[in-house]
């Protein structure tokens, strides 16, 4: 629950609105398991929370660790879909990448988890399970300093709750995390874009990863409906609101969307947009279409971005192994651990 669904409930038990705050606290601040550790709330209202409601995390089934120490986890949710979260140590970073479906519709032919279809969109409790979920498999010394919501589905398809979530997550009573340090991923669903950028302070990052209509319709079939100029269109729009930039991602593909022309045409399509840009070496994984980029290709795309300006930034595959890089989660039901 958002704080202000707990407000309303609070009311209506007919007790102090100071009670939603300190119920809000304790659950996303404190991270509480049960109603009794609450010790500043009376025993009488105690016990009429537990007849009321439940605190209950993820069903955690597998966790594996990568030999670069990235740790992906699979959950079970009641109804038996699975999805996958993934802890990611860099440096001083620890990021923890959400999933917000299960599943995804959307069918972009560089990503496992489209292959598997689509069940549903996740509810404000898994989003906010997965990260209780992983704060329990840190280490003492450990803390998670961002949040991606980059796993399985679309983001912005299951907006209402993804927005409730990231308030959560930047609320001070909640997880407690800074508005830059919270990234929401889309393939380009420009009226959920648009009314995102009007409503969250939070990071966007828009997944482009090709430079024509022509190979983005291969790539990823919402561009029949949501081609790229209308999300570029829609990102420049973004500027005149004042706000951050945004992170456009770029996933490299052999001899599909690598060649310096591309370069220079991502470089001229995002003439007027606030932005850095990620270029993210494909991931195989079996049974795909395409193959890994030359990593020569991959940096001398980099350096003719960057000599038109533009901030780059090559991301570094983590947790291949285990199958935990970007585009390769799925909920791994056959090999799941009961």
């Amino acid at each position: 629950m958002t704080y202000a669904e707990m407000l309303i409930d609070i009311a209506a038990l007919c007790e102090k609105p100071y009670r939603a705050k300190q119920l809000f606290a304790w659950v996303y601040k404190r991270g509480v398991e049960g109603f009794d550790a609450m010790t500043d709330i009376s025993i009488a209202f105690r016990e009429r929370l537990k007849d009321l409601y439940c605190i209950k995390g993820l069903k955690v089934l597998d966790v594996r660790t990568s030999i670069d120490g990235t740790r992906k986890f699979l959950s079970e949710l009641d109804d038996s879909n699975r999805i996958e979260s993934v802890i990611i140590a860099e440096g001083s970073r620890l990021t923890l990448c959400v999933s917000t479906q299960a599943g995804c519709a959307l069918g972009c032919r560089f990503c496992m988890t489209g292959a598997g279809g689509f069940m549903r969109n996740l509810t404000l409790g898994e989003l906010t399970g997965q990260v209780f979920s992983a704060k329990a498999m840190l280490e003492p010394d450990e803390r998670l300093t961002n949040v991606v919501l980059m796993g399985m589905g679309e983001p912005l398809a299951n907006y209402d709750n993804v927005v409730k979530f990231t308030g959560i997550l930047i609320d001070g009573q909640g997880f407690g995390l800074s508005h830059n340090k919270v990234t929401v991923s889309t393939a380009g669903l420009v009226p959920a874009m648009e009314r995102f950028m009007e409503e969250s302070n939070c990071s966007l990052a828009v997944s482009l990863n090709a430079t024509t209509d022509e190979v983005r319709d291969r790539l990823m079939p919402i561009n029949r409906k949501y081609p790229i100029d209308e999300v570029i269109t829609a990102l420049r729009a973004f500027k005149g609101a004042g706000k951050r930039h945004v992170t456009i991602e770029y996933v490299v593909l052999r001899d599909v969307n690598d060649s310096a022309d591309d370069a220079h045409r991502l470089a001229q399509l995002l003439r007027g947009v606030p932005c850095k840009i990620n270029l993210i070496p494909f991931n195989e994984f079996p049974g795909a279409a395409f193959k890994s980029p030359d990593n020569q290709r991959v940096n001398a795309m980099s350096k003719l971005l960057q000599d038109h300006g533009y901030t780059v930034i090559v991301r570094a595959s983590k947790g291949q192994e285990i199958q935990a890089a970007c585009g390769q989660l799925r909920g791994w039901r056959d090999e799941a651990k009961a």
